[in-house]
């Protein structure tokens, strides 16, 4: 871009006067590469071509593998500090991030949500948290696109899409790396990869990430651990087979596994302390002040490990057709288990813990048609399928470790008595859903630097929850009273959507491009286990798991779910 003033006026006035054409401006691209010089230019596939960065018309940052090795991201949730817009919420622990981009997010911590702002494993959609895993390893890049993206991607994403693209094999060539590191709370990390040729026409490449760091939050209860530590390991297989020119098949098989000790919680007591005086009432002790501790020590009794497993296997295939016309097919399967407890309260009390769990399956299958004609025109045509089915549950201790009717046992008696304090209230069900679409993106190029832009897309969600349960039990797990009766729930929605936009290139990497688009999100539960929230986290030292800030427990109450 030039450095001129009257360029930067110019642009800036162009800019202006293009941005009246329609309700919604999306200017030039930021671009995020700390690791390429000013000289280098930067390759993307945001619109599933490759192509210069700045000749992109939408707003995309990228940051290459080797920034993102240099920088140590090792986990999603770092790209917040190199991603100009891009936030994060992240209420059910480290590596399972609700992304915010232009402030479109979701407020909701229900493991069976998807977020708007969608994140891609090579081109493969992962929306339940329980397929995220370790990310950031082995990667040729990392693309985050702003804003609706339904004309391009086959899920639709109303927020924008975060696109991690690892490395894969490349035939003809052996190489390979190795790092090792070693790190404040014990951490020691390792991560490496190995490419090999087997033949003309078949490569192999073989990732992996390990990493172990002992928790930064000193649990100052004797005999209960340090939380916020680390304790990950990924592995990925890749296998590139180009038979004749045009065509490709890459497959790719992953696993990661996490099970270090959870989360702590910074309890911040109200002026009730956490308990907010029922123990004094009860004549059973106190509640709890955090009292003589500094800011990264805790007492905590409930201090379960977080157990994060996944499963996953795509296959792209790629045909040149003739014509400059190429079919490219993305399948894929995930698998993933995530279960893991906080200590809500933060407090060596049980006014309120909770236990999450999630599993989830998922078949995906985009299959587009795209030309290269080079010309003034070019499409590309796609059908998208996904089908997830998921399970979740969650646990809400509350106060169980009062004695409401004071005989010197704490039971069901008590929930029955006290409810919902001295209660687990138990949330469960089942949910499936299929999303079907057909979008279409297309250009053409009028010359003098205007291009028109458009896409349309159909989409087609439904879905059902079933099983859905609602139940307090004592602390003998006996069961005092069904909250809600057995619920099936069922939805269906159906839409027609699609944009338009003007591009002007000022120059080869100067362009303005005002866009029209109209966007429906995707189709979501809005059910939640509990109508009890936790708050968000306090800051944590780099390289750990943030810690949360915990309600002060005044007076919970059971939600449905």
């Amino acid at each position: 871009m030039s450095k001129s003033r009257v360029s930067a006026r110019t642009l800036r006035t162009l800019a202006l006067l293009l941005s009246g054409l329609s309700s919604q401006a999306l200017m030039a691209q930021t671009a995020t590469e700390t690791a390429a010089p000013n000289d280098q230019e930067i390759v993307v596939t945001a619109q599933k071509r490759s192509e210069r960065l700045q000749d992109v018309p939408i707003s995309v940052s990228a940051i290459g593998g080797d920034a993102v090795r240099k920088q140590r991201l090792s986990s999603a949730d770092d790209l917040v500090s190199k991603v100009a817009n891009l936030q994060l919420t992240s209420t059910v622990g480290d590596g399972t991030p609700i992304f915010a981009l232009r402030g479109v997010s979701m407020s909701d911590y229900s493991l069976n949500q998807s977020g708007p702002v969608a994140t891609y494993y090579d081109e493969v959609y992962k929306g339940n948290f329980a397929f995220l895993g370790v990310a950031l390893y082995d990667l040729e890049r990392v693309e985050v696109l702003r804003g609706p993206q339904g004309t391009l991607y086959g899920k639709n994403t109303t927020g924008g899409a975060v696109n991690l693209i690892s490395r894969k094999p490349e035939i003809g060539k052996t190489e390979g790396y190795l790092n090792l590191g070693y790190g404040n709370y014990n951490r020691r990390e390792a991560n490496g990869a190995i490419n090999v040729p087997l033949g003309q026409t078949l490569a192999a490449r073989l990732a992996f990430t390990v990493a172990r760091a002992d928790g930064w939050f000193k649990n100052q209860l004797p005999g209960k651990p340090d939380l916020n530590g680390t304790r990950e390991y990924a592995l990925r297989g890749s296998l590139l087979w180009e038979p004749r020119d045009g065509v490709s098949f890459l497959l790719r098989a992953s696993t990661s596994y996490q099970n270090p000790y959870n989360y702590g919680i910074y309890g911040a007591p109200g002026p009730d302390g956490v308990g907010a005086g029922l123990y004094e009432s009860l004549g059973q002790g106190t509640s709890y002040f955090r009292s003589g501790l500094g800011r990264r020590e805790i007492e905590s009794e409930y201090t379960p490990r977080r157990r994060a497993r996944t499963y996953a296997v795509s296959l792209t295939s790629t045909f040149d057709i003739g014509n400059d016309l190429s079919i490219v097919s993305v399948s894929s399967w995930d698998k993933g288990r995530l279960n893991f407890g906080e200590d809500t309260d933060g407090a060596p009390n049980k006014a309120l813990e909770i236990f999450y769990g999630d599993r989830a399956t998922q078949i995906s299958q985009d299959l587009r048609l795209a030309s290269n004609w080079g010309g003034p025109f070019d499409f590309i045509l796609g059908a998208y399928y996904n089908r997830e089915k998921v399970f979740n549950t969650t646990d809400f201790g509350i106060f169980k470790d009062a004695d409401i009717d004071g005989n010197g046992t704490i039971d069901a008696a008590d929930c029955a008595a006290g409810l919902p304090a001295a209660c687990s209230v138990v949330n469960r069900f089942d949910q499936l859903k299929h999303s079907y679409a057909l979008y279409s993106d297309l250009h053409y190029d009028f010359g003098g630097g205007f291009t028109l832009r458009g896409g349309l897309r159909f989409t087609r969600d439904d879905g059902s929850q079933t099983g859905l349960t609602s139940n307090a039990v004592g602390a003998d797990g006996v069961l005092v009273a069904a909250l809600i009766p057995p619920t099936d729930l069922r939805f269906k929605t159906n839409n027609l959507s699609g944009k338009i936009g003007l591009d002007y290139k000022v120059d080869r990497d100067t362009r303005s491009t005002p866009t029209t688009a109209a966007v429906i999100a995707p189709a979501a539960s809005t059910r939640r286990p509990s109508s009890i929230r936790p708050k968000p986290r306090s800051p944590s030292p780099r390289r750990s798991t943030p810690s949360k800030v915990a309600p002060s427990c005044s007076s919970p109450i059971a939600g449905s779910p």
